[in-house]
């Protein structure tokens, strides 16, 4: 999934995803109309009955993730990723639904109210089947159109797959529950594969990959750790931009930084404002004023 807005960590994992030596066609999913110019071997892929589909319930652009559920044979993968190895090859040895993310130690922001009764009620153990919707594969089919939207609009779904407010994740992690497919994991056993999530490389990081078996196939930079970290693991992805678009990277890391900080001093104010007004409400009721 892109847009003209993540355009350079996009053009950062494609061009490592061919130095792995995958040429496989890359479909990228529009989050909006603000799209740009692909590189040769990508196109853009819009299936219009379910955009049209998530726009009449009003359901947030990224949940447009949930067209990959009905096709067969993919990894999808957010724009923050970089390769390290050949996806192609690297998912060869598995069957169903593989993901290698390490969200079952820190499962929030993958359920709502809703969906954790449903996963809880199906597994003691939901937590290791849930998993971050920046990457993930899968062998086969899940739904059609027409079973996914009977099931997204059905009472038990509806609100977690068509009505959470901030993201898909929840959504997803639901229908996939629900299809029974074999959910592997391979950051849990037999494969421990070490973490996929450049949040968990604070330091060095080559020291964790001891064998080709336990090296991450990818590196995802969820939740902002590329915009707002210095951590070494970045260089990995910066390395596959050219000087002026690292120029052209860094003008867009000051400008959220910026943002950021305005945003969290607004919060801070609003916060202090709301203390004092406390105050002077508990205050009066209280007879001290």
């Amino acid at each position: 999934m892109a847009s003209e807005s993540v355009r350079l960590p996009f053009i950062a994992m494609e061009r490592s995803l061919r130095s792995a030596g995958c040429h496989l066609p890359l479909l990228v999913i529009p989050y909006n109309n603000d799209l740009f110019e692909l590189p040769k071997g990508s196109s853009w892929w819009e299936t219009e009955d379910i955009f049209q589909w998530l726009k009449s319930h009003g359901a947030r652009p990224v949940m447009r993730k949930y067209q990959c559920l009905t096709v067969s044979d993919f990894q999808f993968i957010d724009s923050d990723v970089i390769f390290l190895k050949n996806p192609e090859k690297e998912l060869i040895p598995f069957n169903g639904f593989v993901t290698c993310c390490t969200h079952w130690h820190n499962p929030e922001q993958t359920y709502t109210k809703e969906s954790k009764k449903y996963l809880k009620s199906s597994s003691t153990i939901w937590q290791s089947k849930i998993f971050n919707t920046g990457q993930f594969a899968c062998g086969k089919a899940l739904y059609t159109f027409d079973t996914l939207k009977e099931r997204a609009e059905s009472r038990e779904f509806i609100e977690t797959c068509l009505g959470d407010p901030f993201h898909e994740q929840p959504g997803i992690n639901l229908l996939v529950a629900n299809s029974g497919v074999t959910i592997n994991n391979l950051t849990l056993p037999p494969i421990n594969m070490e973490s996929t999530w450049a949040g968990d490389y604070e330091k060095e990081y080559k020291c964790h990959w001891k064998n080709e078996t336990i090296k991450p196939y990818l590196i995802h930079w969820a939740g902002g750790v590329a915009t707002h970290t210095n951590y070494p693991i970045n260089a990995l992805f910066e390395e596959y931009l050219t000087k002026k678009e690292i120029g052209e990277w860094n003008e867009i890391k000051l400008r959220m930084e910026k943002e950021r900080t305005k945003l969290s001093s607004t919060i801070s104010s609003r916060a202090l404002l709301f203390k004092k007004s406390l105050s002077a409400f508990k205050n009066t009721w209280m007879g001290k004023t």
